[in-house]
């Protein structure tokens, strides 16, 4: 009796809707893409993140979401649309998706490197004392919010020894705008038994001059700290490239 036709399915994408995963899979990874994969690999343990340029580390990330396809000119796309690696993690997950060839395992993969780096940023800062690891601190504020696209408000609540004991948002706003309530900062300093803080935002627009309405506010809060013998330290301003420091500028 001759033996029935042998059926196999084909591999199922790792999300639904992955545009960039072929239909038919080859058997075994071409020896160009595999050995170009082995040679980015070697290079990066080897030299660490300074031995590749930005396309190269993008094209390590996605390897993951897209085991069997070229990732140079998926890395390039996303380069040319965000601007650089850092502009390309941090994008939102609508705008990633507006891009020829990614899909949710790309989105995924990405994101899961964003939230990386913000744990690592945000490990070196808090229980810290922030006045002396000050340097670590802008680049924690940097990493979580120089290219958010909306404005977002954050406090940093400080101890009596100045060791950061809370990193909380306080509000999200538009491009250019964010509502903030200094009853509400205060009051949650006195729930956290905070002695100070530290006021952080971002502007989208990468300029981070203070606007009028940035600074009465902080003086606000200023004021309202004060009366309740708590010590605002500073408020800083993320830019895209560069941040502003209230202290510093002669604000406080």
């Amino acid at each position: 009796m001759p033996n029935p036709p042998a059926f196999s399915e084909e591999p199922l994408p790792l999300f639904e809707g992955e545009e960039a995963v072929p239909l038919t899979l080859p058997a075994k990874l071409p020896s160009y893409i595999r050995d170009h994969r082995k040679r980015l690999r070697e290079r990066f343990m080897a030299g660490g993140p300074d031995a590749l340029p930005d396309y190269e580390m993008l094209e390590i990330v996605l390897f993951r979401a897209i085991p069997r396809q070229d990732m140079k000119p998926l890395a390039r796309r996303l380069l040319d649309t965000f601007g650089d690696f850092n502009g390309v993690v941090s994008a939102p997950a609508a705008r990633l998706d507006e891009v020829d060839g990614v899909g949710e395992a790309v989105i995924c993969e990405l994101k899961v490197i964003e939230a990386a780096a913000h744990r690592l940023a945000r490990a070196r800062v808090l229980r810290h004392h922030v006045l002396s690891s000050w340097d670590a601190l802008v680049d924690y504020c940097h990493t979580t919010m120089a290219h958010r696209e909306t404005e977002q408000f954050r406090v940093l609540y400080l101890d009596r020894k100045n060791v950061l004991i809370a990193d909380e948002a306080q509000a999200k706003g538009t491009v250019d705008h964010v509502p903030v309530y200094p009853r509400e900062v205060v009051k949650r300093a006195l729930e956290l038994n905070a002695s100070a803080l530290i006021l952080v935002h971002n502007h989208p627009s990468g300029d981070p001059t203070p606007s009028d309405s940035d600074i009465s506010m902080t003086y606000k809060i200023r004021d309202a700290a004060e009366a309740l013998g708590l010590v605002l330290h500073d408020h800083l301003i993320v830019g895209k490239s560069r941040e502003l420091s209230f202290r510093s500028a002669g604000y406080l």
